[in-house]
């Protein structure tokens, strides 16, 4: 018998929502094992592996469960996003390095036991050590944003005022160390304690930090984080030319080169910031111009597959845009890409680029997708069935 998981909506989001949210709830429930905090693991093996890569075997990246912790939030299940935002708590409260508020880009899934959460890592063999990835111990200024705004929606949904206060813990962090006065800069890279500032800017990451501050202005009326919300704006302000934005900036302060295009940064910037220019909204034009593969979206530019977070996050904007029958027939397409578990495969093809860098200190572009089901693109298609805006907290009329 198939179960309600995999059973696919026939294009009707109210039925393919209630499979999304059962199968986030189902990962929940099978990897805490009864623990209060869990982190879930971002992948699993896709069609002919047995397993994951090494790097990414026992890897839960703070990003994917920031969102299916907000995604839950908005199917209902409280109690089970509690137990993610319990481990994004621990994360900020206990590092087994630093102590300033900061959380890292990915931590060892599963539950958590006793002490400061694990970091990712495996046997390395050839080498006969314990190996570990440097980009996912680091810590990136818009996994910090995320994690922000997956702790406010969970104080939203409880009243526990930890949440509140563990939120000002990751953004006193960021308005500390990673401003530049002029935007937030990418974050730290490397292995603790010698991790590397990045110094360029990214559109995206200031549109999560804007979207956090304000949220936290608005709960707690305090200056410093209508002053972060503010500093952010004006990034995201300098990024729009003409009908679409930048991907930020290079290392050295100037605009990024424009042939460098990325889908979230054509959606979240006017998605997040309600008030934003009429204007902005001209990027979901742009977006579906130059990114768009047959039924979907690309990453970026080379249109060589369909992203499908990417689309399940155009199907979202689709419908704060005012138009829920583009939203419907972008989930629809993507009722494909849903695997046994429920779960949303990250690529509709066996590999699709990004044109970005693993290692956020240089410039090759070596970070890909696969077709293997992930957390990240189960919750963002969860969002749109949803309708929800992760970035506001509120339900999309």
């Amino acid at each position: 018998m198939m179960s309600p998981a995999a059973g696919g909506s026939n294009g009707d989001p109210s039925t393919g929502a209630r499979h999304d949210c059962a199968a986030l709830a189902n990962a929940v429930t099978s990897q805490a094992a009864g623990a209060s905090a869990v982190f879930l693991r971002s992948y699993e093996p896709g069609d002919g592996e047995t397993d994951l890569p090494a790097a990414l075997a026992s890897s839960a990246f703070v990003y994917d469960n920031a969102l299916a912790a907000i995604a839950l939030v908005a199917c209902g299940d409280v109690e089970r996003a509690s137990l993610i935002g319990n481990a994004l708590s621990r994360a900020v409260r206990s590092d087994r390095t630093f102590t300033d508020g900061r959380v890292r880009n990915a931590y060892r899934a599963g539950a958590l036991g006793e002490g400061s959460p694990a970091l990712p890592g495996w046997w390395d063999r050839d080498q006969n050590i314990w190996a570990e990835d440097a980009a996912q111990d680091g810590s990136s200024t818009g996994n910090a944003g995320w994690t922000v705004l997956a702790l406010l929606t969970l104080h939203q949904a409880t009243a526990d005022a930890s949440f509140l206060a563990d939120a000002e813990r990751v953004m006193d962090w960021v308005t500390a160390n990673v401003s530049s006065g002029a935007g937030f800069r990418g974050g730290f890279h490397g292995y603790d304690p010698q991790s590397v500032p990045i110094t360029w800017i990214s559109t995206e990451h200031n549109v999560d930090i804007n979207a956090a501050a304000a949220w936290l202005h608005r709960l707690t009326g305090k200056a410093k984080h209508a002053e972060a919300a503010a500093q952010a704006r004006r990034f995201v302000e300098r990024a729009f030319v003409e009908d679409h934005f930048l991907l930020g900036t290079k290392p050295d302060g100037s605009l990024a080169d424009p042939a460098l295009l990325a889908l979230d940064v054509q959606l979240w910037p006017w998605m997040a910031i309600a008030d934003g220019p009429a204007t902005w909204r001209s990027a979901l034009e742009f977006a579906a111009t130059h990114l768009n593969v047959g039924d979907g979206f690309d990453f970026n530019g080379d249109r060589d597959g369909v992203w499908i977070e990417g689309t399940a996050q155009a199907a979202l904007a689709y419908r704060i845009a005012g138009d829920p029958m583009k939203c419907r027939q972008l989930l629809a397409t993507l009722e494909a890409d849903r695997t046994p578990s429920g779960f949303f495969n990250a690529s509709r093809t066996a590999r699709l680029s990004t044109g970005l860098s693993v290692d956020p200190t240089r410039t090759t572009p070596d970070f890909f997708y696969f077709k293997r089901p992930h957390l990240g693109a189960t919750a963002w298609v969860t969002l749109a069935a949803v309708g929800w805006n992760p970035f506001t907290g509120r339900r999309v009329d």
